[in-house]
């Protein structure tokens, strides 16, 4: 019996890739660990109610590990997360590129990252999960820091790290739901915007910029995003496609961020801070 356990860090939306196929993402400090244990058997089980469906972490195995491997194996899965699920944080690419992580090194396969991201690509494409497959989310936990992508060709366009004395307050709202999330098309100039301007490293213009395009459609106003910056923060924007929004800040600031956010409805408020590194990798 043997046992790995990655650990992974999350991500927000510089720039939602839907309308587009382009995204851009800047790494969390998030955490969440996953595990993946092998005994003599056959299957896959989840330790874990609150993971995606069993569906889509199949998938992403099966690209990963011989099939010769798996009629022999039993594999047991099991996560710990601080990034809540369906919330726009990246969990889908956070427990996908773990998973992939994990049995890639549990088997000694020794398969390149760019196997090991889309993997979890193309089976959240398959399963349904993502609508562009979430190449700059799989890509900015897997990297951290600021990722720019192309997700129609699975290209990173650029990768820098962010500045860690930032702060990152992120704010899930208790009632909300999520809106059609095509409609986000019908401003796909501005996402474009968006987009070149994270290329060309203004990054936190084209969060912002992000933000009030979102919001347009998601929340039908952009007094959220405005009153976040008129109170400090350096950009703030719907990360993915919602719940959650999040502000960058300076530490003097985060008071007034958090009660901006206080006033706006009931919700849970994260803090958190920026990452540049890569998963931690251990066996067990």
């Amino acid at each position: 019996m043997s046992e790995v356990r990655v650990l992974m860090n999350g991500a927000i939306s510089i720039v939602n890739a839907i309308a587009t196929g382009k995204g851009a993402t800047l790494g969390t400090s998030l955490k969440t660990s996953i595990s993946v244990r092998s005994s003599s058997g056959e299957g896959i089980l989840l330790g874990t109610k609150n993971v995606h469906n069993s569906k889509f972490l199949e998938l992403v195995i099966k690209q990963i590990v011989p099939s010769n491997i798996l009629k022999n194996t039993k594999l047991h899965i099991s996560v710990d997360s601080e990034v809540p699920i369906g919330s726009g944080l990246k969990s889908s690419s956070i427990f996908s590129t773990g998973v992939a992580i994990a049995c890639n090194k549990l088997f000694k396969l020794k398969l390149s990252e760019s196997k090991l991201l889309c993997a979890g690509v193309n089976a959240s494409l398959r399963a349904g999960v993502s609508m562009t497959g979430a190449y700059d989310d799989a890509c900015g936990c897997y990297y951290g820091g600021f990722i720019v992508t192309n997700n129609i060709k699975n290209k990173i366009i650029k990768s820098e790290k962010c500045n860690q004395q930032l702060s990152i307050v992120i704010f899930i709202p208790k009632h909300h739901t999520r809106k059609h999330v095509r409609s986000l098309q019908k401003l796909d100039f501005i996402f474009h915007k968006a987009w070149l301007l994270a290329k060309n490293s203004n990054y936190w213009n084209a969060m912002t910029l992000n933000g009030m395009a979102t919001s347009l459609i998601f929340n039908s106003s952009p007094d959220l995003i405005i009153s976040l910056i008129e109170k400090g923060a350096i950009a703030a924007s719907t990360s993915g496609n919602g719940t959650a929004i999040a502000a960058i800040t300076k530490q003097q600031n985060l008071t007034a961020i958090k009660n901006v956010f206080k006033s706006y409805c009931d919700g849970q408020i994260l803090l958190t801070c920026i990452n540049n590194n890569k998963p931690q990798i251990n066996e067990l």
